[in-house]
């Protein structure tokens, strides 16, 4: 075993497919049909969200590189030497890449969902990092969870790295118990970094999440690749488009399956009628004024301590402060 292998650890918190599948059944089960957009993410659907960051139209990943490149030291005034780096997500290595070099913490501690994500991105950043501690933890973070334990006496005081405003993919009343769920977790005096959309120009918006090279909609008809492939379902994927569109009532960029016919599909031995034109629910992404952000985390306990921003003001980086 190499030094570099020798300093990742990995922690298997994964979901058994019994949750999947109920969580699926519950939601095509429901009026109107949704789907948990956590499983957009099995390997093929991590490569490619990987694609959308690099589209022309995605600006949300171009954004807060660029925030992260501008304000790294600033940042890292903020975070306490020797900290714990838990990110939210094993996403982009290019922003952890960045946040790494200028924060230089003890540990980092990447939790996704998806397994063979997770493990080729630590794999991947090792080699950049050698002397860097990993704990690289396969868990749902969008229910109850801990931090896994780490046998350290003197306590570092940890930082959480939420990045590409992953948090509007939940409702706020989901969002809330999360914040809540990061920081029991954290503990009181932690510090969050988290990446938040801006409300902007809903053309902006609705090229993002409609790019011409239809990489998106490819990433909304993985789910239920993903659910054929682990829950023995026979659904047609053929059968159904994406769609996307701003809800300004809600103030959220919403993304939907919809059936082009009257089908039924199996799912682990469970028939499920789709009629045509109905659609499925697989993802919300609220975007956020300084000010509607600011009462959500205050609910969850937290403070809003920095602002950064980009030079348009689409997108920013807020650090809160488990208070």
């Amino acid at each position: 075993m190499t030094a570099t292998k020798k300093k990742i650890q990995f922690h298997d918190l994964h979901p058994k497919l019994e949750s999947m599948r109920d969580e699926v059944f519950t939601g095509l089960s429901t009026h109107p049909k949704q789907l948990p957009a956590k499983y957009f993410y099995d390997q093929r659907g991590s490569a490619l969200f990987d694609k959308i960051t690099q589209l022309p139209e995605y600006y949300l990943t171009r954004c807060e590189i660029s925030i992260l490149q501008q304000y790294a030291d600033d940042i890292a005034r903020h975070i306490a030497p020797e900290s714990i780096l838990v990110e939210y997500g094993s996403g982009s290595s290019q922003k952890i890449k960045i946040l790494l070099e200028a924060v230089q913490p003890a540990i980092y501690m990447p939790l996704d969902i998806s397994k063979e994500h997770l493990l080729n991105s630590v794999n991947a950043l090792a080699t950049h990092f050698p002397d860097l501690a990993i704990h690289a933890t396969c868990v749902d973070y969008s229910k109850p969870w801990k931090l896994p334990t780490l046998h350290d006496s003197h306590k570092p005081s940890i930082v959480g790295f939420f990045p590409g405003s992953s948090i509007g993919n939940f409702e706020p009343r989901r969002a809330i118990e999360l914040l809540q769920r990061i920081h029991d977790a954290q503990g009181i005096g932690s510090n969050l970094l988290m990446g938040i959309d801006l409300l902007k120009d809903i053309k902006v918006l609705h090229a993002a999440y409609n790019d011409e090279q239809k990489i998106t909609a490819q990433f909304n008809l993985n789910i239920l690749h993903h659910i054929n492939r682990e829950l023995h379902g026979n659904i047609t994927v053929d059968y159904f488009s994406h769609c996307a569109f701003f809800n300004p009532k809600h103030s959220r960029m919403e993304m939907h399956l919809t059936s082009n016919l009257d089908q039924i599909a199996h799912i682990s031995g469970k028939a499920f009628h789709f009629r045509m034109n109905e659609n499925i629910h697989t993802e919300n992404s609220y975007k956020y004024s300084l000010n509607s952000f600011e009462q959500l985390v205050r609910i969850a306990g937290f403070k809003v301590d920095a602002i950064w921003s980009d030079d348009q003001q689409q997108f920013a980086i807020v650090n809160l402060h488990a208070v």
